[in-house]
């Protein structure tokens, strides 16, 4: 089921309110107006789980297209693996991140020491 209790008790929380507030200024005695709002509490409470699994069955996913797309990822890693068997990798993804952040660093240098010569000249 979609949701807990949690939203039954307030489904009928709010059928019990709206019932009992709109009967109020009729002229029916207060136990039946009571009783008759706990009726409509229970109704809606009961009401909230048909609610309830129609949203779950709108919701729902079959598992089966789950599988079917994990079979699609493991067939496209496993290419991805025979394709880097393949074809050696020259250097380390450390030492690539080492030579992109000593070029980044050399970037922002050459950045900042042309903001001050600009600064200078104005």
């Amino acid at each position: 089921m979609f949701g807990s209790i949690f939203y039954n008790l307030w489904g009928a929380l709010i059928a019990f309110s709206i019932y009992f507030f709109s009967t109020f200024q009729k002229p029916h005695t207060p136990l039946r107006i009571i009783i008759s709002s706990f009726v409509a509490a229970i109704i809606a409470f009961i009401a909230m789980y048909i609610v309830r699994f129609l949203i779950a069955y709108i919701l729902y996913t079959p598992e089966d297209n789950e599988e079917a797309i994990e079979d699609e990822q493991d067939e496209g890693k496993e290419r991805l693996e025979e394709q880097n068997q393949e074809t050696p990798v020259a250097q380390s993804t450390v030492e690539f991140q080492d030579e992109n952040s000593e070029e980044i660093a050399q970037v922002v240098r050459t950045m900042m020491n042309r903001e001050e010569e600009e600064q200078v000249n104005v």
